[in-house]
Parts: C-alpha cells; sequence; structure tokens
C-alpha cells in the first residue's frame, strides 16, 4: 500500500475502520441454510464464532455459562472484582447507580481488594460445573502467579491479555514473562492479545499461541486512542494481522486464529470483521 507524507521526517498509510467499507455481494448467494459459522480452536469446537469480552461489565460466570450454552465462549476476566470478593454483585449495582464523574473513583477503590487464588480457583470450577468449554484472561504481569491454580482447577483455554501484547516485552526493574516459553510449557491452548500490526502479529503467532486478539483502541470502552495516542482503524489491523497468519502458515504449516477483539457496534461490523480474515469476533467491550 502506498505511503503518505506526514511530513519530511515521517510517512504513513491509509488505514480503514468498519465504517469505511462494505461488503461487496458476489455473483452467487447461498441459503442461509446452508452456511457453517462454526469454528474450532485447538480441540474445542464452537457454534458460534463469538467471545464474549473479558471485562467485568461484559462477562460473569453466569453469563459466560449461558454464552457456553448458545454456542459460544465467554471469557471471564481473572484479575476483575469476582476474584476479589465473594459476591460483588452489590458492587456492581452500587457502580451502576453513580454519575460518571463519581463512578470512576468508587471503582479504583473497588480494585485496591486484593485478588484471592481461592476465588480465582472457585470461579473457573463454577464453569467447570456446567458443563462448558471454560476461558478466563490474566495480564502478562500476573500470568505466572496464577498459573498453577488455573490449572490446578481445569481451566480449557487460557487468554494473557493486555492493552498492548508484544512477544519481545523489555524491562529495566522486572523480570518479563517469556511468552514463547510459558506458552511452550503450558498445559492448555492460549490466546494472547492485543496487537494491531502485521510484524507484532506475526512475532505473536510464533510464540505458539493458539489464536491472536486485534484490536488496540477500537471499543467504547477502550481509552488507549486518547490517553495514550496509539491504535489502529480495525478492518485494517485484521486484514494485517490475517495477512500474517497465511505467513506464518506457510511457514510453519500452523494455522493461528485471528480474533477480532472491539470495535464491533453492529451486526454488519461482525459481517466485515470476517470478511476482513477474523475467524472469530470478541464482543462486549
Amino acid at each position: 500500500m502506498a505511503e503518505v507524507e506526514i511530513g519530511i521526517y515521517k510517512s504513513a498509510r491509509q488505514a480503514y475502520g468498519f465504517d469505511d467499507i462494505a461488503i461487496v455481494p458476489s455473483r452467487r448467494t447461498r441459503d442461509p441454510e446452508d452456511v457453517d459459522i462454526s469454528w474450532q480452536i485447538d480441540a474445542y469446537k464452537f457454534e458460534l464464532p463469538m467471545l464474549g469480552s473479558a471485562m467485568d461489565g461484559a462477562v460473569s460466570p453466569a453469563t459466560a455459562i449461558e454464552i457456553g450454552r448458545l454456542g459460544g465462549l465467554g471469557v471471564l476476566n481473572l484479575e476483575g472484582l469476582w476474584t476479589r470478593y465473594e459476591d460483588p454483585t452489590p458492587l456492581f449495582e452500587e457502580i451502576r447507580e453513580l454519575d460518571d464523574d463519581k463512578a470512576t473513583a468508587r471503582m479504583q477503590q473497588m480494585y485496591l481488594e486484593p485478588i484471592k487464588l481461592e476465588l480465582v480457583a472457585e470461579r473457573i470450577r463454577e464453569m467447570k460445573q456446567a458443563g462448558i468449554v471454560t476461558s478466563a484472561s490474566v495480564t502478562p504481569q500476573r500470568t505466572d502467579w496464577m498459573s498453577k491454580t488455573i490449572t490446578d482447577s481445569g481451566l480449557d483455554i487460557l487468554v494473557i491479555q493486555g492493552t498492548v501484547v508484544s512477544a519481545e516485552h523489555v524491562s529495566r526493574t522486572a523480570e518479563p514473562l517469556n511468552l514463547k516459553k510459558f506458552i511452550r510449557e503450558f498445559e492448555i491452548p492460549v490466546i494472547v492479545g492485543g496487537c494491531a500490526s502485521y510484524q507484532a502479529a506475526l512475532h505473536l503467532m510464533r510464540t505458539g499461541a493458539a489464536g491472536v486478539l486485534v484490536g488496540v483502541g477500537p471499543g467504547n470502552a477502550c481509552t488507549s486512542r486518547a490517553v495514550l495516542g496509539i491504535g489502529v482503524p480495525q478492518a485494517t489491523a485484521i486484514a494485517d494481522v490475517a495477512g500474517a497468519r497465511m505467513r506464518h502458515l506457510d511457514e510453519t504449516g500452523v494455522y493461528v486464529h485471528v480474533i477480532a477483539d472491539g470495535g464491533m457496534s453492529k451486526g454488519g461490523d461482525i459481517a466485515k470483521a470476517i470478511a476482513c480474515g477474523a475467524d472469530a469476533v470478541m464482543i462486549g467491550s
């Protein structure tokens, strides 16, 4: 794609969000009854190509169970209120009643409560007992600390998720998670993200991840673009990462799933995400 000049020192290229594109019907149509929208990651097959976003406001253990029964995959946030409080329901109700200017400060207070590993195990077992495929997310910083509890509790799919997750995190003050080593030694499939570029996605795929999350800043609840100035319009990000998937497939013979995370507010956006190359979508953000 041709680059455009921002100034003498910097150039860029055009990128597209979902509102900038549309799907062009082809010369042949297909009966909806003949269409199979199921997808499979590792040993797990899902009737719906949909994941529930790992946010307290989107997925609770009960929500994850219902999504699983409907054929999708609900991802529980293991660093949210459900692993800090025995029953956070009154806290959610309190937040709902607060004005926007007070809600953020109150939520910050709530999240000062430490994460309890016994609650991590309890939430995973609660979902397992419902007979669904279970999934939950952690940040890279807490992955090693939680990993034994996660495997002992029988989680099926782990999501390592952050605003931006790279295969080569650098720090002078802390020992970063060795993503490649962790994934190769971990007992269950791992999805990682977010990323938004061809090169970043390709490096994540080379760690052995079963899937990558695509999306930096597109969700309604995400402030990354406003606060940090980072992000890529979602249609272009998905298409770039899908290109990385095909290169990785050519190099290794291993197919890594591309999951569009955020930026979808209408049903047509989901269709556009899949048309751009996503295998599934994560919604709720």
